[in-house]
Order: C-alpha cells, then sequence, then structure tokens
C-alpha cells in the first residue's frame, strides 16, 4: 500500500519478544517458542496471517555467544540482557531440576533484568518449569500461576508465597493481564498460541496452530496427572495405612481396614490421615481407583463397566461420574486419548 507522500506504508512494528536462555532450559521448549513465534514469513496466508511478522524474536541470556543447555545441545545466545533496556514479551522456557532441585540466587543478572523488564510494561511469560527462575523476581507473589505437575510441590516447597495450580494449562494474572504461565511440557503451544491471538488475532492463532498442528489443551492437564499421594508426612501410622491400601483398594469397604491398619480409633485416624496426606481416606481411595482405572483403559480393551467393578464400584454410572470429575473426561474420551494407537504398535513378526 502507498501513502500520499509517495513512500510505501508499513505494517505495525513488531512487538520484540526476550526468550531467555540458561543452562536448566530445555532445547524442545525454546526452540519451539523460538520457531513458531518467528513462523510468520512461511505460514501461508490464510484470513488473519498478516506477511509483517508480528513478533521479533531473539534468544537472550547472560552473555552472548554459545551456551550448553540441560539436554548437552548447544545454542546461541544472540544478545545478552545488559544490553536490552526495553523489550515487550519476555518468556523463561521449562527448566530441567536436577537432583538438588532448584538452586536459589544463581542467577541474579537475569532475576534483576526480568524485574526490571516487567517494570517498563513488558509481559512476562514462563513455560513449563520457568517459572522457577521468575519466582525470584517476586512480581509473581500473591499471583495465582501454574508449573509442571511434577515439579509442583517442590515449587510450593521453595515459594510458598505464590498459589500454584498444575492442573490448570495457562494462568493469566497480573493487574495488566501481564503474569503468564502454562504448565507441563507442551503446553507451551498453548502459551504461544494465546500470544498470537492477543496480539495478531483469533485467526492468526487459528492458522498457526493448523499449520504446526499445534494443540489447545481444552480438557486441562488432570488427565495427564499422575496421583501418587504425599508420603513425607512422617506418621508411621498412617504410612502403614497407605502402604496397605496401595494393593488393597479394590475391596468392599477399606476405610475400616484401613482403621485396622493404623491401629488407631476411627476418628483419630481420619482426623491424622487427612492432616498427613491433605486428603480425606475416601477421597484418596478414589483416587486411587480411578488411577488404575485410567491405566487399565490405556493398556486393555476392557469394558468401562467391567473396570468400575475391577477397581472397586459396584454402580457404573457412579463410576463413569466420578471419573469424569476427576479427570475431566469421560472414561470414553480418556482411552481414545490415551490408548496407544494401532500404528504405533509393534507389529507382528512374519517367518
Amino acid at each position: 500500500m502507498q501513502r500520499s507522500d509517495g513512500q510505501m506504508a508499513r505494517g505495525p512494528k513488531p512487538l520484540h519478544v526476550s526468550l531467555v536462555a540458561l543452562p536448566e532450559a530445555a532445547v524442545s521448549t525454546l526452540s519451539g517458542i523460538f520457531d513458531v513465534m518467528n513462523a510468520f514469513s512461511i505460514v501461508p496466508e490464510d484470513g488473519g496471517i498478516r506477511k509483517t511478522p508480528p513478533f521479533q524474536v531473539e534468544i537472550v541470556g547472560e552473555r552472548q555467544g554459545p551456551l550448553m543447555l540441560a539436554s548437552h545441545v548447544p545454542i546461541v545466545v544472540q544478545r545478552p540482557v545488559g544490553d536490552i533496556e526495553q523489550t515487550d514479551i519476555v518468556i523463561v522456557p521449562s527448566v530441567v531440576l536436577g537432583p538438588q532441585g532448584w538452586v536459589k540466587g544463581r542467577y541474579p543478572a537475569l532475576v534483576d533484568w526480568c524485574r526490571r523488564m516487567h517494570g517498563k510494561g513488558a509481559l512476562v511469560c514462563s513455560a513449563c518449569s520457568g517459572i522457577f527462575l521468575l519466582a525470584e523476581t517476586r512480581i509473581f507473589d500473591g499471583a495465582d500461576a501454574t508449573v509442571h505437575f511434577g515439579y509442583a510441590q517442590t515449587f510450593r516447597d521453595a515459594y510458598p508465597q505464590i498459589p500454584i495450580h498444575p492442573e490448570q494449562v495457562l494462568v493469566v494474572a497480573g493487574q495488566r493481564d501481564e503474569l503468564i504461565t502454562s504448565g507441563a511440557s507442551m503446553t507451551w503451544h498453548d502459551l504461544v498460541l494465546y500470544l498470537i491471538a492477543r496480539h495478531a488475532g483469533a485467526t492468526a492463532a487459528q492458522t498457526v496452530a493448523r499449520y504446526f498442528a499445534l494443540q489447545w489443551h481444552q480438557d486441562g492437564l488432570a488427565p495427564y496427572m499422575v496421583f501418587e499421594g504425599r508420603r513425607d508426612h512422617g506418621d508411621q501410622a498412617i504410612q502403614t495405612a497407605q502402604d496397605w491400601l496401595a494393593t488393597h483398594f479394590s475391596v468392599a469397604n477399606p476405610l475400616e481396614e484401613m482403621v485396622k491398619q493404623a491401629g488407631l480409633k476411627e476418628r483419630t485416624f481420619k482426623r491424622r490421615f487427612t492432616q498427613a496426606t491433605g486428603m480425606s481416606p475416601i477421597a484418596y481411595v478414589q483416587r486411587l481407583r480411578i488411577e488404575e482405572a485410567k491405566r487399565r483403559l490405556e493398556r486393555t480393551e476392557v469394558s468401562v463397566d467391567e473396570i468400575s467393578w475391577q477397581v472397586g464400584y459396584e454402580e457404573p454410572a457412579f463410576f463413569r461420574r466420578l471419573f469424569k470429575r476427576v479427570t475431566g473426561l469421560t472414561a470414553g474420551s480418556y482411552r481414545r486419548r490415551f490408548q496407544v494407537p494401532t500404528y504405533a504398535k509393534s507389529p507382528s513378526r512374519t517367518p
């Protein structure tokens, strides 16, 4: 399009996106975000896609140059954060925690820079476990966030001032909706698509999702979460009951036997069990039964009604309602999503 002064009109200035690289970063998340947000020039024009890229994405870090990531794959930091006085979006990709967990205070320059960019108006985002670094900025204190469910308890212990919701795919918080966190692993898809929809429109987000076969995890992360009852409470009587329950959860009246195993009065047992595990005994039993049902749905062709009976429920209708409430999916939908597809199963050997 030509302006009245004879010069070619330019599209809106791209938003500057700073993708933070640090040694603990996962290469798949970092490179995936970088490729998708930089890919507008290769995505076919379709409705809301514009050829003027809405984002200019840079990999930034403490120092410019090669950086070895957690997977022992090197990447190149394009610009040091010390040279960046303004950016529109900060994204910290997922990090891999070693046996020692997250070590606080290791990256003061990155933490200070993220805090300053937020103060200058930038959106501050984390993918998966990137929230560990951002938590040190204190800008998330009191703000809802999410993290990979496998790191949820570790994060709660380290940063109790940040309410964490690992079952949620994406959490947008802050007075300006400027604090954005995504949950487990591949939910960086949702983070990137959200940013595209927010700044380039819903049609652009749909087009990019279709082109890259990205998924919106609209059912949440509850279907992916594996229940493991808390066992670090130090109450030996409750531990004994939990050990018994691990292999006897399908019996008709598990609570009565749990009380016997613990050697406590029923009222005392219920109080101590809830205090130790954070769940009532009945809720705990239900989660164990649903977890076993999930495994059977994934690995067998047994009917839902039969699985209901196998895990301890005589009324399939009650089991179906409970399964949907816990996982967010019907039993049939869960099986279709998580059962290994035929094409991925080992082919039969031919002589």
